[in-house]
Parts: C-alpha cells; structure tokens; sequence
C-alpha cells in the first residue's frame, strides 16, 4: 500500500499543540514544559532554564545553521563527541556521532575518553548520567538547558526519602532466611541523579526499557520486595511478565492525603502483601497510547504487526503484538520484510525516521495525533550551533555537573545497570 493510500486509510496526523510550530527559544522563557506531550504535566519551580542564546543563531537559516554546525565539528575534530537520542529531531540526528536509546548512549559516553567534551542531545537526565560515567577532565553539555523530563520530575529526593523511611518502618531492615533484604530499590535512568545516587547507597539498581527484565531479576535476588520508580508502567509491563499478579504490585501516591497517607495512600497489609511498589509516575507520550488504537489498526490493516514500547500501559502492551525499548522497536521494523505494515506505539520523531528509512513497508503512529516529547523538541540546531562555536572558541557552555558525593553514590547504581546487560 502506498503511502497516499494510508493517508486515506488513517485519521489525518496533526501536532497535539500548534504552538509546536514556535521557536524553542520563545517556548523557554514560558512556565511549563512547553507544547506537546508533557504541556500539562507539573513542572518544578527549580527546573533549570534556558537563557537567551545570542540573535545570531536564533535569527540564522535552516541551512546556515547546519553548514555553521559542521564547520565547528571539523574544527573540533576528536575534541568533542555528539550523542542523539532515538527521540531528537532529523536535524539533530543527521549531526550526532551515535544514535541511540539511554542504555546504548550511556555505553556510548564512555567509549571516548580522549574527548574534551560530550555534547549530549537529549534531556537533563541523560546529561547528568554521562557526566556521572565520564573522566573527571571532560565536560558534558546539554545545548538547551530546558530540556528536562516529565516523567523524572514525578519523583523528587525528598518524596522518595519519605516513601523509603515508612516502608523501612513497615518492613523493617532484617534480611529474611535466604540473606534477602525486605525491599530493593530500583529506579528507572528516567530520574535525576540525586535518586541513582538514592538507589546506590540502599543497594539498589539503575535500570533502562533496554534491561528492566534482567535488573528486576537481580533485584529479587537481593530482596523480597521492589520498589520500582518513577514509572508505574515499565514497572508493571516488567513484572506482569515475570509473573507477577497486579495485586502484588500496588500504586504509592506520595501526595495522597487520606486515611493511608503515610503509606502512600495504601493500607500497611496491602504493602505486606506487596511484591512491587510502584511509584505514580509516567511518560506522557506513552501514556497517550490505548487498545483502541491498536484495534483500529488491526481493523484497517488485518496484517498489520503491533510493537510499542514498555512506557505504555499494560493492557497496550497486551493488546501488542511485541513490546521493548525504542531499540527493540528498531530491530523489529528492520527485520520485517518488505510489504510489511507495522503500527508503532512510541514517540513520532522515531516513527518517522523509521518510515523514511524503509519506503518498502508501511509503517505508521498508533496515535492519530502527532505529540511529540515537548523537552526533546528543545534541542534546537540554534543551541547545537552555539555549543560547539562556543567550543571552538575554547568557551564550555551549558555545562551538566553533578556533585561529587552524589556522582559516587550514583556511579554504582549505573554501572550495576551497565552490567546487566539485555536479554
């Protein structure tokens, strides 16, 4: 089927925001994420932003931009290193020395250690993540400032804290016969690094979509129990596969002010009787994905193969016919022959790189209504253009630190993750 053909055959795309269309630099100095996915959700009042970059590359072409991007790349030659996660747009991607989910770009943060500097396309968290694993004379750069997450604001130090202390006071800290601690933390890459180093110091482990299977796996080996944050649905997909029953894994509300406020608005047998404690928190682009979907592309494709990503809820990921990381989603798209049509649950930047890719199949966004993730839309070539000139200019700009009492703490929870590696 032709490409006109499935535009007859599926409701027209559209952005979820028209104000998508408006220039980061605009977006940055508004309160919230921005357009997109994550608009609605909360934001922290102390979520970094971005100052104003000079008129020069707010003001510069399309084609300035990237000829101004290559150039300092030349000049900068193997000083710096560019990573782009799988979400960024084209016009980051085409300038990105690796591509990758946060496990491969995570591994790919350590393979220069000559670089002088890691210019990280993505969000604050991956940032942080690189210059936790990186040499202490490297710098890391995120070129937007703004481009948080909304998922890893769901879970701030001071919640988790306070969920941690009344589970120790439920559970106590006494292993049990098999030398099995009561509970284990785990914490999704998608978190600030004051949580990896949380998870750290309590014996716990950093886990990606890439190998959240393995991870819980070793979790349960040190522990009865797990609590899983910050997002509920990777924590359920992953656990409901492992056999786990859904009444074994109860919802901890860290805002719930009712009868059970100080369990996280579930009762203290019910957390007894938990395997995982999952934490309230999710993506909002791929929360947005729905059974529906997947029916009605079933209905207008009999043929079509379903694959989302583990972010989704569970009956979505039931409902698919694959699940697993935006890597996983790659390698599927890739395997399938040509003539296949496949239907995608992640976020459209992939999507429509994989179907420019492969013009020999169908492949299509479960969701009619493009909305991309609002923070990777961020990263703009203007911020791109200006980190690197400001490079070669022997300037670091949009520099990512985390504290070194925290990186410690950290740097074991992520290289327990980078050990275990997927299956």
């Amino acid at each position: 089927m032709t490409s006109v053909q499935l535009q007859l055959k599926r409701p027209a795309s559209s952005s979820c925001d028209s104000g998508l269309k408006v220039n980061p630099w605009d977006i940055d100095r508004s309160p919230g994420y921005g357009p997109g996915a994550s608009a609605a959700d909360h934001i922290p009042s102390a979520s970094p932003r971005q100052g104003v970059i000079p008129a020069e590359y707010r003001l510069a072409s399309e084609e300035e931009l990237h000829a101004r991007i290559r150039a300092a790349r030349e000049t900068l030659g193997d000083r710096a290193v560019v990573l782009g996660h799988f979400y960024q747009r084209d016009e980051i991607v085409e300038h990105a020395d690796y591509v990758g989910d946060s496990f491969q770009l995570a591994n790919a943060a350590l393979e220069h250690p000559d670089a002088e500097a890691i210019v990280f396309c993505g969000v604050h968290f991956m940032a942080e993540t690189a210059d936790i694993l990186s040499k202490p004379n490297q710098a890391v750069i995120l070129p937007n400032l703004a481009a948080g997450c909304s998922m890893a604001d769901m879970a701030n130090e001071d919640d988790v804290e306070a969920c941690w202390e009344a589970l120790t006071d439920l559970y106590g800290t006494e292993p049990d016969q098999d030398g099995r601690v009561p509970v284990i933390p785990v914490t999704y890459m998608n978190c600030s690094a004051a949580l990896k180093g949380f998870v750290g110091r309590h014996g716990g482990y950093v886990c990606t979509s890439s190998n959240a299977a393995t991870v819980l796996e070793r979790a349960f080996e040190d522990g009865q129990r797990v609590l899983f944050f910050p997002d509920q649905h990777l924590g359920r997909n992953t656990a409901s596969a492992m056999g786990i029953s859904l009444d074994q894994m109860p919802l901890w509300f860290p805002r719930d002010r009712g009868e059970f406020a100080a369990t996280g608005g579930q009762s203290p047998q019910t957390l007894q009787d938990a395997k995982v404690i999952l934490w309230n928190g999710f993506c909002s682009v791929h929360k947005r994905f729905t059974v529906a979907q997947i029916e009605q592309a079933r209905r207008d494709f009999p043929d079509v193969q379903v694959v989302v990503h583990p972010e989704c809820p569970l009956p979505v990921v039931q409902a698919a016919d694959e699940a697993g990381s935006t890597d996983v989603i790659r390698r599927v798209v890739e395997a399938a022959p040509a003539g296949a049509t496949i239907a995608i649950g992640t976020e459209i930047n992939l999507v429509n790189r994989l179907a420019a890719q492969h013009p020999d199949k169908t492949i299509f966004c479960l969701d009619p209504v493009v909305c991309p993730c609002s923070t990777m839309y961020r990263i703009h070539p203007g911020y791109l253009a200006w980190v690197l000139e400001e490079l070669v200019d022997g300037n670091v700009v949009n520099q990512i630190t985390v504290p070194e009492d925290t990186a410690a703490d950290a740097k074991v929870a992520l290289e327990r993750m980078l050990a275990a590696k997927p299956r």
